[in-house]
């Protein structure tokens, strides 16, 4: 049948919400996501990654099955998923769920209520996920709830409040018996709570929360019942620009449509052809989706094995298995285990749901965790063609290892065959990847072995391999080498030899990571080999030997667990009216609004007449001058308006905020690769990317392309100025101590990853050059500087609006202003309104990140640990441009002391210029890198002492008040309790001596703790930058409207604002209302940076509410007894100025950079965290499983907010030190360009036992309320896991004997913990010559 004789376009008809669409021009290329939130104006369903990697764009699908009567609702990324696959499917969304005008719905109402959402942009897709759970097990388990939640990613929260809101729906109790002295952690008070204090443990009461009521959901529309009963089956064919969609019913049909389209992908799942055509511009005119035919849904359960429809989503394949497992007896059921043991770890439940096993079969992705286990288990595919059937082995498609395709292009997958195992043969399958959950593997296995009957002498033998180069590879030669064999020691020896020869072959594209790669391929044939010991031994124990005792806890994989967690805060005092908010947990003030998704962010905001939507063209090259730009076929490309480029800029395209550029647009040269040269205006965010991928820019490179620190030092590229920073008289120093210790450690950059990508909506009145830009930004007042000198137009003329912002730490200030200038000149230009919101891998691209740091240290001590002097050189990574890298060096040389006194200290800070997108502010601003320098040396002393690491710090930790290295006096003792409480909190001496007993019983798996202190100084170092201001009105009815400077973006931010104002006005805090920060109300305000948010606008707040109320006093005093409404009417009518402004001038902070010495902080946060980890020496794999974190914050504002904000910050540190990794080109071109390449941490991630406590009684006599701004200090805690880590391998290296000393670089990922734990597998690695010389990646 060709596409002629089909009928004309269909229909497309589905429901949402419970709303019929009817979608007469269905474009297969459509996305749900994009139908969601531009036709049916949805705009809860975020857009975060397009990928399906972050689970923002969540929604729940049902479907109605004719034949077997049933509803099925499952979760899926609406990203990947193309309308027409939804024809006949009720898609909910958060909207469907609940909102406010209607009914919260109880997902909503508790995730909001304990305080699961922070900037709240990922909330929606969490209530989806959790929504979706909830329709199908309205009483999960725990497993079920960590299992649904590991394809959603949060950047702000640390995931532990969202799974406390999940856990309220378990039937399991939430408490954690389950401890090894079976008493719940509420009745341990005596060393968890101090008696004397009066502490609380809850953030949230359940009582207020509504009940779960099934009854209560949205149905499942009848139409659609009637549509699947009634109507025959029959063809659609959805006709879009540049593709047509085939979907037909029948297996003859199908075949005909692969007869006539033989290059035409099948789609089902969209999971592979999906990210394929938006990430890599590849474009099939003609897709054929066989979901609806029958034949490849098939479930079949015979004598011998299973059949498997090729349509079957792995989600289906799951439970087919799970059934099967219980059913059937164990050792008929091997392959089946080793395929669930893949599939439970294989993406998230949203990309399980919808892709399908053919799928995964037939793109031979080498990342394909179930090909190497299906091969080895010899599955079978059952082929067809026009009037030809055939079977085929599965580890045919594989055999060569090279793509030897033997699936002929007219021929479709129809089912695959998986076979029972036999008596006597053993099935395994492994992978490591670099995030347990929801990652494409490093390397993967999956082996089977049968031996002869009732002996160990091998008869058949198979090892798949993938991950490692292009596809599945078969160890085939070594397979047959060694048939015949007996499995013993001399067999392993022999494999590991062949399997390293064959697979290791020299000219495959191996990609990074060879040598790990390497070791993992004998690391995993050896935990097979131990595996199938262990199983004849069980079988037969007087025949075959037990493998060792401390062998055995290597079998066992790092499975994910619901945390048990608990948080202490300090109450109320007991005077404290009712009404009074302040020190209570209180939920963020759009909670309900993120749950609901009913809280607005730029890109939802209504598109505005005429609006046109801009695309960035960047810079391919890393340093090179521009020979022409070519726009002539952009230009004539669909829907394209205009481009606009350096040229259009009325005025300033180079700011000059140091004695270097930032730059709009690039004009003769580019700098750095993702550098903006000139943008595309569209009707239409595809068209402006269709036209931007066809501008054509010629360039001649320029020398020297500098990428790392290394090379900037060889070329002498630096920002000035530099810094140093000097007290006592170092050189003598060196020559009194007894030891002298040198070395240095590379720190890698870090991602913002905010969710919410940065986003820009400017809007031009039409008169007098006025604009309004809507931004996502940390700074307004900058984007109405930067705007306004680009259009050459008076500031007053701009006026910058932020509601929110969904994410930013540190990410948002410099970029978003020359983004926004990029889109207002585009606005200026063609007088439309321009929206530019940047996909995730242009975000990633184009905006910079933390700055990679090497440190070169030397430390001279005594033996006794006493540290004497330091000499320490900081060298970061500036990037292109010097942004606030020079700011970023004098800080972390400012806080490099951490907690410690050195008395002689020289240290000097050199920020790199190099050809990178310029790095920028990113949460802690420094701290995080130099302070990780100074522990390093810590445990390097600790080592060459013999003293434990804990011991080093004690003797050198600041002790009374004192000076710090910049004369700045210092009062340590909270530093002192923080640690103390922390030690014994954590019980830290009596863990470590079980896991010191622990550590001599096994053998592979070793676990570390560490405890680490912290002093986290607060301030801005200048005056003028902590200035705030706040406007605050009364209106008539009584209702207060309060705005100040600081930006909301998850931080809590106006919720602690209006705390202040209902204390200070003594309101309740429903009569305060905040609309949104503008430079209209406030000029001239400061960033919301340096933690400092609440501290400085509390203050403006409350020197408005004070003025209001000395206003007031008179009336108050007249009638004593009267209400707020009353003395608000009387003042009124008495022409009393309802409306005040506060300011607040900033704290006195300066620095002498001459004489090296000053006040640049005003406070201190003390801390301390003690964690520990366990670790696979195998793989390198490892699993956090508990921390407790001490931390003094002054008298807390709002607990639940602050407890949310160490959380928050302790987990992007872990991603920081031991997962984060970022990778470029040799030229300078970023490869880890969204949630696929680049790893935050995951549910999976976060510490099985989590305690955080609030250091009890601490004051602040510098901030309002006594409180301490909280925002950053929490984040460098996070490296306790990175030291526990260290003292996993410490231990796994002495036991080994391995003497020398070793460096471990941050992050610390499974790569280099595998390479440290060094054994005759890594040995291997070294004899082996590894392949080619040229670097794949550069890590930064």
């Amino acid at each position: 049948m060709s596409l002629q004789g089909a009928a004309g376009a269909e229909e497309l008809v589905f429901y949402v919400n419970g709303r019929k669409i009817i979608e007469k021009n269905a474009d297969p290329e459509q996305m749900l996501l994009s139908y969601l939130r531009k036709r049916l104006r949805l705009t809860g369903t975020k857009y975060g990654c397009g990928g399906g990697g972050c689970g923002a764009c969540t929604v729940m699908i049902s479907t109605y099955e004719s034949t077997s009567k049933k509803i099925q609702h499952y979760s899926a990324n609406a990203c990947l998923l193309p309308i027409c696959s939804l024809y006949g499917t009720a898609v909910t969304t958060v909207e469907g769920v609940g909102s406010t005008k209607t009914r919260v719905h109880p997902v909503q109402e508790r995730l909001a209520k304990c305080h699961g959402s922070q900037c709240g942009f990922c909330t929606p897709g969490m209530v989806m996920s959790i929504y979706t759970l909830l329709r199908n097990h309205p009483e999960p388990t725990s497993e079920q709830i960590t299992a649904a939640l590991a394809g959603n990613l949060c950047r702000c929260t640390g995931y532990r409040p969202i799974l406390d809101a999940c856990k309220t729906f378990c039937q399991e109790s939430a408490c954690c018996q389950s401890k090894p002295n079976g008493k719940c952690c509420m009745d341990q008070e005596d060393d968890l709570f101090d008696k004397r204090e009066k502490v609380c443990t809850g953030l949230f009461s359940t009582d207020e929360f509504q009940p779960l009521d099934p009854t209560q959901e949205l149905i499942f529309p009848p139409e659609l019942m009637r549509m699947a009963e009634s109507q025959p089956k029959r063809t659609l064919v959805f006709r879009g620009e540049r593709m047509t969609w085939i979907s037909p019913v029948s297996l003859d049909e199908l075949l005909d449509l692969k007869a006539t389209h033989p290059k035409a992908p099948l789609v089902v799942g969209n999971t592979n052809v999906g990210p394929e055509m938006k990430f890599r511009g590849v474009l099939h005119p003609v897709v054929i989706a066989p979901a609806r035919v029958l034949d490849l849904n098939l479930v079949k359960c015979t004598d011998d094995g299973l059949t498997l429809g090729a349509a079957c989503s792995l989600t289906l394949v799951k439970d087919v298995l799970t059934n099967a497992t219980s059913e059937f007896p164990e050792e008929k059921t091997k392959i089946f285990r080793a395929v669930l043991q893949q599939l439970r770890t294989l993406g998230g439940e949203q990309i399980r749901n919808v892709a399908s096993l053919g799928g995964n079969i037939v793109s031979r992705k080498s990342t394909s965790d179930l090909n190497p286990i299906l091969a080895a288990g010899n599955c079978m595919l059952n082929l067809v063609s026009r009037g030809r059937k055939r079977q085929i082995p599965l580890s045919d498609i594989f055999a060569d290892g090279a793509s030897n395709n033997t699936i002929m292009p007219e021929e479709i997958l129809v089912s695959i065959y998986i076979p029972h195992s036999r008596k006597g043969e053993y099935v395994s399958a492994f992978r490591q990847a670099p995030r347990r959950e929801n990652a494409l593997p490093i390397t993967n296995a999956g082996m089977r072995v049968l031996f002869e009957e009732g002996t160990d002498i091998i008869k058949d033998l198979s090892i798949f391999y993938g991950g490692s180069v292009s596809t599945t590879i078969c160890a085939k030669q070594t397979c047959q080498a060694l048939i015949g064999r007996y499995w013993n020691e001399q067999m392993l020896d022999a494999a590991c030899r062949l399997v390293l020869k064959e697979i290791a072959l020299p000219g495959l594209a191996w990609g990074e990571k060879v040598d790990y790669k390497k070791t993992l391929i004998v690391s995993f044939f050896y935990r097979f080999f131990l595996e199938v010991l262990q199983s004849l031994k069980t079988m037969d124990p007087c025949h075959y030997p037990s493998i060792p005792m401390e062998y055995g806890s290597v079998l066992q994989d790092f499975e994910t667990k619901m945390p048990q967690s608990i948080q202490i805060y300090q109450d109320i005092e007991p005077g404290q009216p009712p009404q009074d908010p302040v020190g209570r947990p209180i939920m963020h003030q759009s909670g309900i609004k993120h749950a609901t998704g009913e809280a607005i962010y730029i890109d939802d905001l209504p598109s505005v007449d005429g609006e046109l939507f801009l695309a960035v063209v960047t810079s391919s090259r890393a340093h090179a001058k521009i020979v022409s730009i070519d726009t002539s076929e952009a230009l004539k490309g669909p829907g394209v308006f205009d481009i606009i480029t350096a040229h259009d800029v009325p005025a300033t395209n180079e700011f000059y905020y140091s004695n270097e550029p930032e730059i709009v647009f690039a004009r003769n040269k580019v700098t750095c690769v993702g550098q903006i040269v000139c943008a595309v205006a569209a009707d239409s965010d595809v068209h402006a990317k269709q036209a931007a991928a066809k501008v054509k820019i010629e360039y001649e490179v320029l020398e020297p392309v500098i990428l790392t620190i290394e090379e900037a030092i060889k070329h002498n590229s630096f920002f000035e100025p530099k810094r140093k920073l000097e007290q006592g008289n170092v050189d003598q120093a060196f020559e009194t101590v007894d030891k002298i210790l040198e070395g240095q450690i590379h720190i890698g950059g870090q991602e913002h990853f905010y969710l919410e990508t940065q986003s820009v909506l400017a809007v031009p009145k039409g008169e007098d050059k006025e604009m309004d830009m809507y931004v996502s930004t940390q700074h307004p007042a900058i984007i109405q500087e930067m705007v306004s000198a680009s259009l050459g137009v008076p500031a007053n003329r701009i006026m910058c609006h932020v509601k929110r912002v969904g994410g930013a730490f540190g990410g948002k200030l410099l970029k978003a202003g020359l983004l926004a200038s990029v889109a207002a000149v585009a606005a200026n230009k063609t007088s439309r309104a321009v929206r530019l919101v940047l996909s995730r891998g242009d975000d990633m691209l184009i905006t910079g990140g933390r700055h990679p740091f090497i440190g070169k240290y030397k430390v001279g001590f005594m033996n006794d640990g006493r540290i004497i002097a330091v000499d320490a050189k900081f060298y970061i990574n500036g990037g292109c441009t010097p942004d606030e890298s020079v700011l970023v060096s004098e800080v972390s040389l400012l806080k490099m002391d951490n907690a410690y006194r050195i008395p002689n200290l020289r240290c000097w800070g050199y920020a790199c210029k190099t050809n990178l997108p310029s790095n920028t502010a990113f949460r802690g601003f420094g701290f995080p890198q130099s302070a990780l320098v100074t522990e390093t040396w810590i445990t390097g002393i600790a080592d060459k002492t013999g003293l434990s690491p804990e011991k080093i710090r004690e003797i050198n930790m600041y002790r009374e008040n004192e000076q710090t290295h910049f004369k700045q006096q210092l009062d340590p003792q909270n530093l002192i309790r923080c640690w103390n409480e922390c030690m014994e909190k954590s019980a830290y001496y009596s863990r470590k001596t079980a896991i010191k007993e622990f550590n001599k019983q096994n053998y592979w798996k070793k676990k570390g703790i560490a405890i680490v202190p912290m002093k986290f100084p607060f301030g801005l170092g200048t005056r003028y930058l902590s200035q705030a201001a706040a406007l605050v009105h009364i209106y008539t009815d009584g209702s207060v409207l309060l705005t100040h400077g600081g930006i909301e973006m998850g931080q809590g931010i106006h919720t602690k604002m209006i705390q202040v104002a209902s204390r200070e006005l003594n309101i309740p805090m429903s009569c305060i209302h905040f609309c949104e920060t503008s430079t209209t109300t406030i000029p001239n305000a400061c960033a919301s940076v340096g933690s400092a948010g609440t501290d400085v606008n509390g203050m403006a707040v409350k020197d408005a509410c004070q003025t209001l109320l000395k206003r007031l006093q008179p009336i108050i005093n007249k009638n004593p007894k009267g209400t707020w409404n009353d003395w608000i009417e009387e003042a009124f009518k008495q022409s009393v100025s309802l409306s005040a402004t506060g300011y607040f001038r900033g704290y006195n902070e300066s620095m002498d950079w001459e004489k090296g010495e000053g006040q640049p902080f005003t406070y201190f946060l003390y801390g301390a965290a003690c964690s520990e980890v366990e670790i696979n020496c195998l793989t390198g794999d490892h699993k956090n499983l508990r921390t407790d974190i001490v931390m003094d914050i002054g008298c807390s504002i709002n607990p639940a907010v602050d407890i949310g904000q160490i959380e928050g910050a302790f987990v992007q540190g872990i991603g920081l030190y031991t997962m984060e990794e970022l990778n470029y080109s040799p030229e300078g071109v970023l490869y880890t360009r969204g949630p696929d390449q680049y790893k935050i941490p995951a549910v999976c991630d976060i510490p099985e036992q989590f305690t955080v406590s609030l250091l009890s009684s601490s004051q602040n006599p510098y901030a309002i309320y006594a409180s301490k701004g909280i925002g950053e200090a929490g984040l460098f805690l996070g490296c306790s896991v990175f030291f526990a880590l260290r003292d996993a391998v410490t231990s796994v290296r002495n036991e080994r004997g391995l003497k020398e000393t070793f460096t471990l670089n941050s992050p610390l990922t499974p790569e280099q913990i595998r390479a440290a734990c060094a054994d005759e597998f890594t040995e291997m690695m070294t004899n082996n010559g590894s392949a080619s010389s040229t670097p794949w990646a550069i890590s930064m």
